[in-house]
């Protein structure tokens, strides 16, 4: 185990290590791998004639029913083999538990009249003490629904609904709802080793299904199987299992901290990159950015950021140079104003977002460019069958732009088409509502892959003036500044909506068309190189999820 800790650094990569390490930790506990046996303890076999013992007194005493002798593990139905000392037996041999109720909601006496906190798995918290509740019951509730005396203070419970094996122990005398059950071991030594092992197991336990997810009935409950140490190893388990998850809060708050101050370090480095004043500290901070590229991305979110970064700096102008000889948007404007007769109206200054190049001017994007709504086509001659039309949903977008081939889930149109509402290949549309999650506003172009796209209800087809690359539209359309806009001016609460003169009314800044072109050049250089990035950090996280399982297994086969 030693080892393990001392190559933690290697694996610590991996996305899932230190709750990897936890389960290996109590998974050797439970295999009689974590801590050496001593041939002087007791057997497994002689504890269970103590807890026996035990029940007997407690069937005497009237506390509990007497119960049928539970069947013995057979060998084919043990999980995995044990120390000889250590024996396989049945959760319900070796302690007594009861669910608990949930009074009635119509009777608003038995409710948070404060007399006993009330339970349920949401106010538990996996291994850790319950001492707040949301919800209280009263004595009426006591007496006439629970008719005992709350759970005392310390017992152990574990829910067996929905969340199978979440557990926790009172912190307060509690009554607790028909989804969890209080647990008493008939031997009061054996509950700290109960608490770290039984979650684990009773997840393997024989769950049904249920409307609401899986459970686990009062038999399969009872049937779940445990390995038992003797009880001076059981001690001797719990402490080691205490000091090992001791150290993995210490390295789990270490790569918290590593990855807190990565975090901050990226996010400070893309601002100066974002907002250099002048262009030599601009590419001093680029050239920060790219020599510490491998360390400043080393999450998926950290390469979304620096896209959006390529992005900030394309539409304002700051991501390749100006060149003097470009034709400035300025005469473009002249020659647009020679040809269009009505204008999206003026931008005033308190709209300017941030400052242009003295080349670029900003534009009402409605001054250069059109959109148009999409048909209502009939659903009688929708088909999941292929038709001779495609009809484009917002399925087809990719949430960072991009026409998305739905392939198997592909939806087909077999009826009569106006010629009006045929895509060809390279128009550029955008969903007006948003049906998922960040795509409102998304761009992609119509593929040219043979198949004949229809222009569906909700989504906008846009048309450019000479003025304007469709390319950079694209890549504007992506951008946080266009995507912002849409949020500031849609409507909805659950799915948002836009329409055309919302869209239309965006300010759009309009670099010379040669510019343009330089600027998607190096997006999709940039973007391909995001790319590689975001494959390449699929590979290191398959790497190191592969190192962290060598070297578990390394380890566990060491110690057999």
């Amino acid at each position: 185990m030693h080892h393990l800790i001392c190559l933690f650094n290697r694996i610590s990569d991996a996305p899932d290590a230190i709750p990897r390490l936890r389960r290996f930790i109590l998974d050797l506990a439970v295999r009689g791998k974590l801590v050496e046996q001593d041939p002087r303890d007791e057997p497994a076999s002689e504890l269970l004639k103590q807890i026996q013992a035990e029940k007997e007194r407690l069937v005497k005493a009237g506390e509990i029913r007497k119960q049928e002798p539970a069947p013995q593990v057979a060998i084919r139905n043990q999980p995995f083999e044990l120390p000889s000392n250590w024996q396989w037996v049945r959760f319900g041999a070796i302690a007594d538990f009861s669910a608990g109720r949930t009074p009635s909601r119509h009777d608003v006496s038995l409710w948070n009249t404060g007399d006993y906190p009330w339970i349920s798995i949401a106010d538990m918290k996996d291994g850790e003490v319950v001492t707040v509740t949301k919800e209280t019951v009263s004595i009426k509730a006591k007496n006439q629904v629970f008719s005992s005396e709350p759970v005392p203070v310390g017992t152990m419970i574990m829910s067996f609904k929905l969340t199978i094996g979440k557990i926790s122990r009172l912190g307060a005398p509690a009554f607790h709802n028909e989804a969890i059950i209080s647990i008493h071991p008939y031997l009061q030594a054996m509950d700290a080793y109960l608490f770290k092992v039984l979650p684990e197991f009773s997840r393997k336990g024989d769950t049904k299904d249920a409307i609401k997810g899986a459970t686990l009935n009062r038999d399969s409950i009872s049937n779940i199987l445990l390995p038992l140490p003797p009880l001076a190893e059981q001690h001797c388990i719990v402490a080691k299992v205490d000091e090992l998850m001791a150290l993995c809060d210490r390295l789990e708050a270490a790569q918290t901290e590593r990855e807190s101050r990565r975090d901050r370090l990226a996010a400070s480095s893309l601002h100066r990159f974002n907002n250099g004043e002048n262009p030599d500290a601009f590419r001093d901070h680029a050239r920060f950015y790219f020599n510490h590229l491998p360390r400043l991305t080393t999450r998926s979110e950290h390469i979304q950021q620096l896209r959006q970064t390529i992005l900030n700096l394309a539409v304002r102008g700051k991501l390749v140079s100006q060149d003097p000889n470009d034709e400035p948007a300025e005469k473009l404007l002249i020659k647009a104003e020679q040809k269009k007769g009505k204008w999206a109206g003026p931008i005033e200054e308190q709209e300017v977002p941030f400052q242009l190049p003295s080349s670029w001017i900003w534009f009402r994007l409605g001054d250069i460019a059109t959109l148009k709504h999409g048909y209502a086509f009939s659903s009688a001659y929708f088909t999941s069958e292929p038709a001779p039309f495609v009809l484009t949903t917002p399925g087809n977008f990719y949430e960072k732009g991009g026409f998305r081939d739905r392939e198997s889930k592909r939806k087909y149109y077999s009826g009569p088409v106006d010629p009006d509402y045929i895509l060809k290949a390279g128009d550029l549309i955008i969903p007006m509502t948003e049906q998922a999650a960040g795509l409102l506003g998304s761009p992609a172009f119509i593929p040219d892959d043979g198949r004949i796209y229809v222009h569906n209800q909700r989504l906008g087809k846009l048309g450019f003036s000479e003025l304007v690359d469709p390319e950079f539209a694209f890549w504007f359309f992506n951008s946080e500044f266009f995507r912002g806009e849409l949020a500031r001016t849609c409507t909805g609460m659950k799915v948002r909506h836009t329409s055309p003169d919302r869209v239309l009314r965006v300010p759009f800044p309009l670099p010379p068309l040669a510019e343009q072109h330089r600027i998607v050049a190096k997006v999709e250089e940039l973007m391909a190189l995001c790319d590689r990035l975001d494959a390449q950090l699929t590979v290191t996280h398959t790497e190191s999820h592969r190192l962290l399982e060598a070297v578990l297994n390394g380890t566990l086969t060491s110690m057999a």
